[in-house]
């Protein structure tokens, strides 16, 4: 089916029991490995085992720059020095892991400061996440400790145009591409700031359902069967919400998403999170939709009426 490459996620990846059976098998096979984790269980033996995969791209949450406050996110004390820890562990072995830090009020203070720890202790790149509306993310939008979204758009901004400057390491803002400065999708240095990749990915559950991706960990519809009795191929090739989403893209988008000349690069941003929040998979992305709302939606990124009868596949 041209598999190519596997993205083990969570949750916590590494504490699953076989572990090092799986990663053993994704290098035999030869796939790219993608690995998000919060590194307390990525102990040097781990980490050589993910370096001898192929391309590997591991990234550790850091959600402060000091104990603290990481481990007040977290909720688990004592967690800070053993995520350095796996870090040092991954450097060691020759990765250069990427840092991820998922942004809220109680650390965005922390921003440049997360950078300069990522820079002395050997990483390769920041990502800075929005916290999504979803599950735990929707209490913490409605508590209010998530930033506005003119924080979030002044944030972007600044970190693109000034932050970005004060360092070699590559920084990632995870705000539709929409918003992103052109020279950062295709400049010499850009990220193409492509979609999600939904056309070309499958998530499977810890359980072994085949699903959408994560999101069927809460949103049971999204589930599309089990690999105990459910073919992948046959998954991948009937499945009506699949079949929904390939006949869809990218013309049937709603609101501010069908106005926005990134559509065809940016899909939507998330489908998941579309579905999540309103059943409908071609709804506004919530960020772009409230960014619309509150006059901050970038104007050069609109379609001219006369073209939005116009998209094309």
């Amino acid at each position: 089916m041209g598999l190519y490459g596997v993205k083990l996620t969570g949750g916590e990846p590494l504490l699953h029991p076989r572990m090092p059976d799986m990663l053993d098998f994704i290098r035999s096979e030869g796939l790219s490995l993608n690995m998000e984790t919060n590194g307390l269980l990525c102990t040097k033996e781990i980490a050589l085992k993910i370096a001898g995969c192929k391309d590997p791209f591991i990234a550790v949450s850091l959600d402060g720059a000091d104990a603290l406050t990481h481990e007040w996110i977290r909720g688990v004390k004592g967690c800070f020095g053993p995520a350095l820890d796996s870090i040092q562990n991954l450097v060691d072995a020759g990765i250069r892991p990427q840092v991820i830090m998922t942004v809220m009020q109680r650390n965005r203070d922390q921003i440049a400061d997360i950078v300069r720890l990522a820079e002395s202790i050997g990483a390769g790149s920041v990502k800075f996440n929005i916290v999504q509306p979803t599950a735990r993310g929707k209490e913490m939008h409605r508590t209010g400790e998530t930033l506005s979204i003119e924080e979030l758009v002044n944030l972007g901004q600044w970190m693109e145009n000034e932050l970005s400057t004060t360092t070699g390491l590559s920084l990632h803002y995870s705000h539709p591409p929409a918003f992103h400065p052109l020279g950062r999708i295709f400049g010499e240095k850009g990220d193409g700031c492509s979609a999600c990749g939904i056309l070309g990915i499958i998530g499977v559950l810890a359980d072994g359902s085949y699903a959408l991706c994560g999101i069927g960990q809460t949103v049971p519809e999204l589930i599309f069967g089990h690999a105990a009795t459910a073919l992948l191929e046959d998954v991948w090739r009937d499945s009506p919400v699949l079949k929904e989403i390939r006949e869809g893209l990218p013309g049937h988008f709603e609101g501010i998403c069908r106005e926005c000349i990134m559509l065809s690069r940016c899909l939507g941003s998330c489908l998941a999170q579309n579905y999540y929040s309103a059943k409908n998979f071609w709804a506004p992305y919530w960020y772009c939709d409230m960014a619309s709302k509150n006059g901050l939606f970038p104007k050069t990124r609109i379609r001219p009426a006369q073209m939005l009868n116009r998209i094309e596949d």
